[in-house]
């Protein structure tokens, strides 16, 4: 076991507002880890032997053969995390219940955006922690991507007030930022995860698994899916952006900040 506290198993009766409960449905079924991205995260975390994911969700890219420690507000979460999963410590980001450097990795996997003070957040991450390894992206890249700028422009809009890729470099030391192109075959369903894949924005189920779309108003969504929809169906998408169909992989401005290599 690492050192600090003693991490307690997943369901701890623990005294704090659950974010997720209406939020985090599907997550299990939907944000499946993309060993292409998994890739990436395995090696910035380098050498690493002992890591605590903060904002863990329910488990996606904890890496295998190391000693994981999660941490995660909510309960729904939680429940979604499999059996095998690392164990989980019910706390937030802001006040993480370990000692100093306890770890050797922090990661925090496209969860900084959800904190109440990503500040606050990424310092504990820094004092727990030697190397930290963090996934968010580059809103202004975001906007451009299709789907935001064509039909719902309102998910760049929110992401203005999010803190995102220069609030992730303005929390670590001397942060490396690395490129994540989405694979054209994305299996964790995140906001760009479809880009090859447009009819896919059309299942509510899918949309429900990514934050940007489910924490706008319903009835935004409801109406830039029915643009794409029409779109699809008349062949105007394909006209715009059948060039796309002919990528592996697209980046869309999602970036991997890694600080103390």
């Amino acid at each position: 076991m690492v050192s600090g506290e003693a991490p307690q198993r997943s369901g701890d009766p623990y005294a704090v507002p659950d974010p997720y409960a209406v939020l985090g449905q599907g997550y299990a079924a939907r944000r499946l880890p993309d060993p292409r991205v998994a890739a990436a995260i395995t090696a910035a975390l380098g050498d690493a032997t002992t890591v605590v994911n903060v904002g863990a969700g329910a488990g996606s890219y904890e890496p295998d053969g190391r000693e994981v420690v999660a941490v995660e507000p909510s309960s729904r979460m939680i429940a979604q995390r499999p059996p095998a999963a690392a164990p989980a410590v019910r706390a937030y980001a802001e006040h993480l219940p370990f000692r100093d450097r306890s770890f050797d990795a922090g990661l925090a996997v496209l969860t900084v955006h959800h904190w109440t003070d990503a500040a606050a957040g990424l310092a504990e991450l820094r004092r727990v922690s030697r190397r930290q390894v963090v996934l968010t992206w580059d809103p202004a890249l975001v906007a451009g991507f299709w789907l935001v700028r064509d039909y719902l422009p309102e998910v760049a809009a929110h992401e203005r007030g999010l803190a995102c890729l220069d609030a992730v470099c303005a929390g670590l030391e001397a942060p490396e930022v690395l490129p994540v192109p989405v694979p054209a075959d994305c299996v964790d369903g995140f906001l760009g995860a479809y880009w090859r894949r447009p009819e896919a924005y059309l299942s509510a189920r899918v949309r429900t698994a990514m934050s940007g779309l489910a924490l706008l108003d319903p009835g935004v969504v409801a109406a830039g899916i029915t643009r794409l929809a029409a779109d699809l169906a008349d062949g105007t998408w394909h006209r715009r952006h059948g060039r796309l169909l002919e990528l592996g992989e697209l980046d869309l401005g999602y970036r991997l900040v890694v600080s103390g290599r």
